[in-house]
């Protein structure tokens, strides 16, 4: 029998549902709508008992009443124990004897270097973000280290004053981090609990990922932070309607934090971070056609989303960068790749050399000059002359060679002369040069002065030859004539100075400049960089400066030979850069100049031969047995994702056609979910992958970890769409049944090859010549092997 108060409130409260649909102000609806739907659902089941009925309807009116109440705040506590298993399984196995092999692995020797540097405040130049090293280097500060030790080569031993627990810490709780956050993503993106538990089994029993977690490597970070951001993003899309609540801006900032920390710690972190863009940007556009929300709404949205989502990252990378050029004040092993004034305003290093020249350049003074922008390398010359025939029968000059040379050296030094003067003394008073003025170099050893003439240069025909103009009496005069154009004379006002003005040198008979072209010169040129002329003036490289400058005090040059060769300044003052000058120089550095000197690898390989694992890494073998630590991932993971990639792919086109013939195999909310799939993960892992393809440096197998991270995620994706098909499709229990007991057969293959592998992964098992062949599955596996 009804209860005429139960029926009333239902009533009341559908016209609370009703009340919804007509406003967006009360965010409390789509709460309310689940529970009368739940209701509902619970009335029209015949299968339950009328008493039994009666109680469940009762929990849930109580349920609908509780959402409807605007005032009422309530905290739900809630503890997911897959998740806890995870995330405990995952430190026990990341955490599990971390201080071993106590010997220096793979690129611990750079990370670690980096480490040691910040705990001496020293600088160092690196391609990539300095987040997650700072974050290890925090760790390595609280135990202690003192950055003494010398990461010098690989499986050098630590030593007892080395804590290499804390150094190796953050890596490994970001990699046990990783299991409940890919397991609460497959969560949020639809996901059964089974087929997003099978998710963090496979990353808790990958053999690679577990690898990269035990040691200071930066991948576990990466991963971290961009699955946790895309977690974020998740939960913000499910409450996008919602504006503007708590929670709304809660998870909008959440996601960019953790996106812009993990492109951070890596440019790869980009990628994520693009994928993130695009999912908000696509469910924006979602919200255009809903005539409830007017265009101001509609504005305001977008500002509150452009907001967060471009002032948090810009603030978190600068401000990465500001602790990074705040603590590294003192001259370090990489100044060479920043610019003369970058160096000079660190403490010691070329600072030494430059604190008290002399400001102004004037003629006589001796100079070198430095490149500005690009490689570090210094006009040069010496007594060798160009071929007189280049391999392609074309001509030269024959004269003096005219270089760029990456190394400090006496040849180096050129000396400024004005064209009307005979001596190369420094008059008094000193009369510096001026933006516009024409000057002639004079190479400080040879004597001889920088010339160029209409002759194809030796590595780059279409440019001028430059040589250093020797007279051999054959009817071609000297063209020695420069003018000084200083681009940077706004700041640094038109007279040319040391350090801080930036000059292009401007041939006057042709009205070319002189460039670095970045081309190699064979043996005949020491394999030094060419020099040329080009017609194209404004180019970074015809940019130089002035780094190191004396007067010249004596007209006799064996004395100033002399004088050269143990040219020493004396400090004085410090050259100072603010912030956004060496902010801007660093990038500009780290984006344009980190390809240079990238050479092949033993272990490298190409991303055609990631899916399948063609090759692994050799990360450290011992010095006493046949223990090592190589990077492979468990096969059965690996290979089961290349095919689920397939499979995703083949059942996507397949749906497509059939719904553009008006064929529906699957219902909406499963098609819906199965895009949804495809939208983030299938789009995540090529958007980690491909980019992979263009680029031209060597590259390893721990840099598809990341797009892994994603194939992994589309394998749980397509387990549980194929358990649908069955379940719905075929709906035959048997087959159901066969398929559950496959996943199961399946699962207990990936811990059987994990645990199989793991000795390569922990390095602790001394392993005999058979032991290791047998784990050599392929013939591509580059184990190393100690005969004994």
């Amino acid at each position: 029998m009804d209860n005429p108060k139960k029926k009333g409130k239902t009533i009341d409260n559908k016209e609370r549902i009703e009340s919804c649909s007509r406003t967006t102000a009360n965010f409390e609806c789509n709460d309310i709508k689940d529970s009368r739907a739940k209701i509902d659902r619970i009335e029209d089941n015949s299968e339950i008992t009328s008493n039994n009925k009666m109680h469940v309807v009762e929990k849930a009116e109580k349920e609908l009443q509780l959402n409807a109440s605007p005032n009422q705040l309530t905290i739900n506590l809630q503890i997911d124990l897959v998740a806890a298993f995870l995330l405990f399984a995952g430190l026990v196995t990341r955490l599990y004897r971390l201080e071993e092999p106590r010997s220096i692995v793979f690129d611990e020797l750079h990370y670690g270097k980096y480490v040691g540097l910040y705990m001496k405040q020293t600088y160092f130049f690196d391609s990539h973000p300095p987040l997650g090293k700072q974050l290890v280097s925090v760790a390595a500060y609280l135990a202690g280290f003192d950055g003494k030790f010398k990461f010098d080569r690989i499986g050098s031993e630590y030593t007892d004053l080395v804590p290499l627990f804390a150094l190796r810490i953050v890596p490994a709780l970001c990699g046990s981090l990783v299991l409940p956050t890919v397991y609460h993503l497959a969560l949020e993106l639809g996901l059964k609990q089974w087929s997003a538990a099978i998710a963090g089994l496979m990353l808790l029993f990958d053999n690679a990922l577990l690898t990269q977690s035990r040691f200071i490597l930066m991948e576990s970070i990466l991963i971290q932070f961009s699955l946790f951001g895309l977690l974020c993003v998740g939960k913000f899309r499910k409450i996008m309607d919602k504006p503007f609540t708590i929670s709304w801006w809660i998870w909008l900032s959440l996601a960019a934090v953790n996106l812009t920390c993990a492109l951070c710690v890596k440019y790869v972190g980009f990628y994520s971070l693009l994928l993130s863009l695009a999912l908000i940007a696509r469910d924006y556009w979602s919200l255009i056609p809903h005539k409830y929300l007017s265009t101001a709404v509609l504005y305001i949205h977008l500002l509150a989303r452009l907001i967060v989502l471009i002032t948090i990252p810009i603030f978190i990378y600068i401000g990465v960068f500001y602790v990074h050029l705040s603590i590294l004040t003192k001259a370090g092993p990489h100044d060479s790749v920043m610019t003369s004034a970058f160096q000079a305003s660190l403490e010691g290093g070329l600072a030494s050399i430059t604190k008290g020249q002399p400001l102004e350049v004037a003629h006589g003074s001796q100079i070198t000059l430095r490149h500005t922008h690009g490689r570090a390398c210094w006009l040069h010359s010496h007594n060798q002359v160009y071929p007189l025939r280049y391999p392609d029968n074309r001509g030269s000059s024959h004269q003096q060679q005219v270089t760029c040379y990456s190394f400090k050296d006496v040849n180096n030094w050129w000396i400024v002369k004005r064209p009307g003067i005979d001596g190369l003394v420094v008059s008094k008073p000193i009369e510096p040069i001026k933006h516009g003025d024409v000057i002639q170099l004079v190479h400080g050893i040879s004597s001889r002065a920088l010339n160029s003439h209409d002759v194809a240069a030796p590595m780059s025909p279409q440019n001028q030859e430059v040589s250093c103009y020797i007279d051999y009496n054959v009817s071609m005069p000297a063209q020695n004539l420069w003018r000084v154009d200083i681009i940077n004379r706004d700041q640094t006002g038109p007279i040319w100075h040391t350090i801080q003005s930036q000059i292009r040198l401007i041939h006057v008979n042709t009205e070319q400049a002189l460039k670095f072209s970045g081309r190699q010169l064979p043996d005949w040129g020491y394999n030094q960089h060419e020099i040329v002329a080009d017609r194209i003036i404004e180019q970074p490289d015809t940019v130089w400066n002035v780094e190191e400058h004396r007067y010249t005090k004596s007209e006799d040059q064996k004395q100033r030979e002399r004088e050269l060769v143990g040219a020493e300044m004396i400090p004085l003052r410090a050259t100072t850069l603010s912030f956004w000058e060496k902010f801007v120089e660093l990038q500009t550095k780290m984006f344009f100049n980190a390809q240079e000197g990238q050479n092949s690898h033993m272990y490298s390989s190409d991303p055609l031969e990631w899916p399948l694992m063609t090759r692994g890494i050799a990360y450290w073998v011992s010095t006493e047995s046949n223990a090592q630590v190589h990077l492979l991932g468990n096969i059965v993971v690996w290979y089961s994702g290349a095919i689920s990639i397939l499979t995703y792919s083949c059942l996507l086109v397949f749906y497509l056609m059939r719904r553009r013939r008006l064929c529906f195999d699957i219902s909406d909310k499963e098609w819906n979910r199965f895009v949804g799939f495809g939208e983030v993960l299938l789009i995540g892992y090529l958007l980690h992958f491909l980019p992979f393809f263009f680029i031209e440096r060597t590259l390893f197998l721990h840099h598809y970890l990341p797009a892994f991270v994603f194939k992994v995620l589309i394998t749980s994706a397509v387990i549980d769409h194929l358990h649908y098909l069955i379940g719905t499709r075929l709906k035959w229990n048997l087959a159901l049944y066969l398929y559950k007991l496959g996943i199961a057969a399946w699962i207990g293959s990936i811990i059987f090859v994990f645990k199989k592998f793991a000795v390569l992964s922990y390095g602790m098992t001394p392993l005999t010549v058979t032991e290791i062949l047998k784990l050599r599955w392929r013939d591509t596996w580059d184990f190393i092997i100690h005969k004994t």
